[in-house]
């Protein structure tokens, strides 16, 4: 794994192709790029067998934020143009920072976290 500089070149945020609301960063490292995000931030609810809809998670929503305040905007339209720092290797990018202060965000600790406050909030 590799601390890197990148710039937030573009950002989604919305419906992907299989129904699932969703993120990505598009990253740029100065001549190669790499995308981070693809997480869910909705789950299926369903009756027995049958689907009903997706609704948002307290987890996707929560992720969201902890990105904004990680780059320090107060907007997601704000993203685009932010440099910051990345923890990645050629297939993942496993975490991001603010650029100047020491403020990251891992995702997989994110969500190990997160799963600690099963029953405090909704997922």
């Amino acid at each position: 794994m590799e601390t890197k500089n990148a710039k937030i070149t573009s950002t989604m945020l919305g419906i992907e192709d299989h129904g699932i609301m969703s993120f990505m960063l598009h990253l740029d490292y100065g001549g190669e790029g790499q995308g981070v995000g693809g997480y869910s931030l909705d789950t299926p609810i369903s009756q027995g067998s049958t689907f009903i809809k997706r609704v948002g998670t307290a987890a996707g929503m929560s992720l969201i934020m902890e990105i904004m305040k990680v780059v320090d905007v107060k907007k997601w339209e704000d993203l685009p143009g932010q440099v910051i720092r990345v923890q990645a290797d050629q297939s993942k990018v496993h975490a991001i920072g603010h650029f100047m202060n020491n403020k990251w965000l891992d995702f997989s600790l994110f969500f190990e976290e997160f799963k600690a406050y099963k029953g405090l909030i909704t997922e």
